[in-house]
């Protein structure tokens, strides 16, 4: 996420809730991406949280004032509201958010936040009867109208010991809401792009499978990144361990079949196609009803093709495939791009032991239609689904 924050002016207002302490996290968290925070404190937070502690944090004194003994102090709001790329109030109380919703500028927080021209993100925490009451709900819908966007609240245990509706939302899911935010105005906004990731699972029976190691990672990255880019994301998930991303249409499949038929009703109108799923390329020409019970010593499983996904998706967008490959990877890649006609593929080794399956990380080669090979030095998937979709992005521009 270090390119979508790095260098950006982040105002962080705290409130007086108990989840203040995640503030302080967030705080942290920004800071080591790049981005600059300044953190405003309303009264109440400093009963909980000292002042200090975000110092340490940012680097940066946090402002608790409207007035200080320096006459440019009296127009730090104004500054501030100018200055910042995104305005983000976590942990953001039902007062607060009843005063933003009335339009009161009473604090430094509330006439930052009335004066200026910055996406506002709000991440209500409080207990939960205060969440469900009726005038916090139209205080929050109120909010949303004006084009503020809300991150939860979640559900589970608050400070009151009751359980509801009414924590904040954890710190990494609050970056993914910040990144969206940041996102609307990227170089693909407007675009519709559809992702595949996962490996999928052919059924012999219903307890066996035959699948493939994919962790689904290298997809997962890319829905994120296009989304933080602005675009508009459905990905195409076959079974994995990782959550659905935030802000991105996830449809679940199981089988190559699945797939084919989901990819199928998501590309109408896309602009591309990332096909980074780990498809079965043979499925068991009869899967039994029953589970087979063993037998004798061997056992003859009989193979069928599945459909070729990519091959098949035609249509005027850009389509990108994905090799993984033990051997000759670039020879294999440019092979597997002609045959399918497509405008780039990334190739990785998979016996890579910095950068295989379930990594982290990804080492990878692009090859283009021209042929022109380029190859990536090692770095988080997430980085590298940027740099595929620089290449994604300058594909569309030039169509």
């Amino acid at each position: 996420m270090s390119r979508l924050l790095e260098n950006k002016r982040i105002v962080l207002g705290v409130t007086g809730s108990i989840a203040c302490y995640k503030a302080a996290d967030l705080a942290s968290k920004l800071t080591q991406e790049g981005a600059q925070v300044d953190v405003v404190m309303t009264h109440s937070a400093v009963q909980l949280i000292s002042p200090l502690t975000f110092s340490s944090l940012t680097h940066r004194p946090a402002i608790t004032e409207m007035f200080g003994p320096a006459s440019s102090q009296a127009i730090r709001h104004i500054s501030l509201a100018g200055e910042a790329d995104i305005l983000v109030i976590a942990p953001a109380t039902a007062h607060v958010i009843a005063r933003l919703a009335h339009g009161l500028a009473d604090d430094l927080l509330t006439t930052t936040t009335l004066a200026t021209r910055a996406p506002i993100l709000v991440a209500p925490a409080m207990d939960a009867h205060m969440y469900e009451n009726p005038a916090t709900q139209e205080n929050v819908e109120t909010l949303r109208k004006r084009g503020i966007a809300i991150a939860g609240p979640a559900w589970g245990r608050t400070a009151s010991g009751q359980v509801g509706l009414g924590r904040m939302v954890e710190v990494p899911e609050l970056m993914e809401h910040i990144a969206i935010v940041l996102g609307r105005s990227g170089d693909l906004a407007g675009r519709r792009m559809v992702v595949t990731a996962g490996g999928t699972q052919e059924p012999i029976d219903p307890v066996r499978v035959v699948t493939n190691r994919s962790s689904g990672k290298m997809g997962y990255a890319i829905a994120r990144a296009a989304r933080d880019r602005g675009a508009s994301v459905t990905l195409v998930a076959a079974p994995t361990a990782l959550p659905d991303p935030i802000g991105v249409e996830t449809v679940h499949v199981m089988t190559a079949e699945e797939m084919r038929a989901a990819v199928a009703s998501a590309v109408r109108n896309c602009d591309a196609l990332l096909m980074a799923a780990a498809v079965a390329d043979y499925r068991p020409a009869e899967s039994s009803p029953r589970k087979m019970k063993k037998g004798a010593d061997a056992w003859t499983l009989e193979m069928a093709r599945t459909s070729d996904i990519l091959a098949e998706a035609q249509g005027d967008f850009v389509r990108v495939g994905f090799a993984a490959e033990t051997e000759d990877l670039v020879a294999n890649a440019r092979k597997k791009l002609a045959a399918k006609g497509l405008h780039l593929i990334v190739a990785n080794d998979v016996t890579d032991p910095e950068g295989g399956f379930s990594s982290e990380n990804n080492r990878v080669t692009l090859v283009d239609a021209e042929g022109h090979a380029e190859a990536l030095p090692l770095m988080p998937k997430y980085e590298v689904a940027h740099r595929v979709l620089d290449r994604v992005a300058d594909l569309i521009a030039r169509r």
